[in-house]
């Protein structure tokens, strides 16, 4: 069954053909983005984003048209609103190479061991957990904030907890 088949289905409900579509063009997308993106820690993140967006916009997909064209248009859309996002939070980042030497014990250990952990997260995994977290806005508000979806807020956070929880528990 073809994209444009299995797209028809979907759009009229069909839970199995959006799973067999998705699971279709999942690489597509990945690849096309790993072609275009700079940011390669946040690869899933945006093809999550993404397949949302295809889901939201079956409405306007025409039968009649080809599925590809369609698609990869969602594909540049959502890219490049995260290619954006991106670069405005770079421009507004602060890097420096020196890292003060600190001997610590007990509790200043602990709090140099998380700080060196939130220092390796992705971008997008810090910036959720400062709205969610140190914020303490929600997660609606906080994807709004971060020009993201709710989902990719959740998973970003998540995604965050679970690396902090790596580095932190060994």
């Amino acid at each position: 069954m073809s994209r444009a088949q299995l797209m028809e289905r979907a759009r009229s409900g069909d839970r199995e053909a959006f799973h067999v579509l998705f699971e279709e063009i999942g690489p597509l997308i990945t690849r096309f983005l790993r072609r275009h993106l700079i940011d390669r820690a946040e690869l899933e993140d945006v093809c999550q984003e993404v397949l949302i967006a295809v889901y939201r916009s079956r409405h306007t997909y025409d039968a009649q048209r080809p599925f590809e064209p369609w698609l990869f248009a969602i594909v540049r859309k959502v890219s490049g609103e995260h290619l954006r996002r991106s670069r405005r939070q770079t421009a507004s980042q602060v890097y420096t190479d020196d890292v003060p030497e600190v001997r610590a014990d007990g509790a200043q250990s602990l709090a140099l061991d998380l700080r060196r952990a939130l220092e390796q997260l992705p971008p997008a995994q810090m910036e959720a957990l400062n709205l969610t977290k140190l914020l303490g806005l929600s997660v609606e508000e906080a994807s709004r904030r971060a020009g993201t979806t709710v989902g990719s807020m959740k998973v970003r956070v998540h995604r965050a907890y679970e690396s902090l929880k790596r580095t932190l528990i060994r």
